[in-house]
């Protein structure tokens, strides 16, 4: 696969599974899915008011907080405070999770995926990173702040705008931080 860049300026809003709130995809596996057959699917989503998590049973989901004061998740009956910027927290979509806001508004950056199908690992990089990668995956990365150059190829991206590739991305600089996410078929 040549990279794929995805602007930021490109996406639009979308309603959450459960209505409860809008998302703008980044980027989705396979080309073509919906929100009930991906294998992937990661997004960046607007939050504005406490409440329940839309349920994805057989996925995992991994949230960052990429703007704003964070959330209190309660997943399972289980609370978790997701208080710090560029954090990864992982849990499981299809266990019951509410969001109680900390502070105001949040973005959140979302990595979900099939627990069967895929395997996945979401870092967050500052400054400079060589990401290591296993041959056969696929990666993302995501300029959360700042701006990032990826590789050699004088490709820069701007606040939220991603770049989706097939093995290593290179040296990574980031002025921010970054998103790496890779993904494996199992």
């Amino acid at each position: 696969m040549t990279p794929r860049v995805l602007r930021a300026d490109g996406r639009r809003a979308v309603p959450w599974k459960n209505g409860g709130g809008t998302t703008r995809e980044v980027a989705i596996g396979p080309d073509g899915a919906g929100t009930d057959d991906f294998d992937w699917r990661i997004s960046l989503a607007d939050v504005g008011v406490d409440g329940p998590f839309s349920a994805f049973p057989g996925v995992e989901r991994i949230l960052t907080v990429a703007d704003g004061a964070g959330m209190e998740l309660t997943v399972g009956g289980e609370r978790t405070v997701a208080d710090q910027r560029y954090r990864p927290y992982a849990f499981p979509g299809d266990v019951p999770t509410d969001g109680r806001l900390l502070g105001g508004p949040v973005v959140n950056f979302n990595v979900m995926y099939r627990r069967d199908r895929i395997a996945c690992r979401t870092s967050v990089v500052r400054g400079e990173a060589a990401p290591e990668v296993s041959p056969g995956s696929t990666v993302l990365v995501v300029a959360l702040d700042g701006t990032t150059a990826v590789g050699d190829a004088g490709l820069t991206l701007e606040r939220y705008d991603a770049v989706l590739l097939d093995g290593p991305p290179g040296p990574l600089r980031t002025e921010g931080h970054a998103a790496v996410v890779v993904l494996r078929n199992l």
